[in-house]
Formats: C-alpha cells, structure tokens, sequence
C-alpha cells in the first residue's frame, strides 16, 4: 500500500476547496438567487432588482473564477507532470532503439 504523504493531503484538500467552491457558487446561482426557475434568466433579467441581479452575476464570476483555479491546478500538479514523464519516457525508449541498432 503506498504511503500517504501530507503532500497529497493538502493536494486533495485544495482540490475539495476548489469542488466545494464550485458547487457553493452553483447552488447560489441556480438556486438561492433564482428568479422563479433554476434555468438562465434570458428576458426576465431586465425586469427584476439590479442588487439581486449583481448578486447572482457576482457568485456566477466567482464561480468562474474557481473553475478557472481548478483547471490550472490540475493543469500544473497532474498534467504537465504526466506529460513530461511519458514525453521522457518516449525520449528513453527512443535512445535505446538507437543504441541497439548501432554497429
């Protein structure tokens, strides 16, 4: 069994921060801040009070916002780092090709 390291620990927390954010701003927008269905506004937004309506437009920014965090947390720690081990990995296996082939 591999050892969890406190490494991976605080990894997994920031992505459940990030899930749990995204989720929070969702529940705000399509659900708290609803103006009578769980759907886009469309023509009913020019009807209702601007504070509600910045409100939502604000939680629907900041949910953006963590959307975009966790994909370039994910980009950066799962995979680029994947990305370079299979690009080395081709790298080393060409070089072996070479080497045998060799006379």
């Amino acid at each position: 069994m591999a050892k969890i390291t406190l490494w991976q620990i605080i990894h997994w927390i920031i992505i459940g921060n990030f899930l749990f954010e995204i989720g929070y701003c969702i529940v705000q927008v399509f659900v708290v801040f609803s103006y009578g269905s769980f759907f886009p506004l469309f023509g009913s937004a020019l009807t209702m009070d601007i504070d509600f309506f910045l409100k939502r437009r604000l939680y629907a920014i900041e949910s953006w916002i963590a959307i975009s965090g966790l994909a370039i947390y994910l980009a950066i720690t799962e995979i680029l780092p994947r990305k370079r081990k299979a690009e080395k990995a081709l790298r080393n296996q060409g070089d072996d090709k070479s080497e045998s082939s060799s006379p």
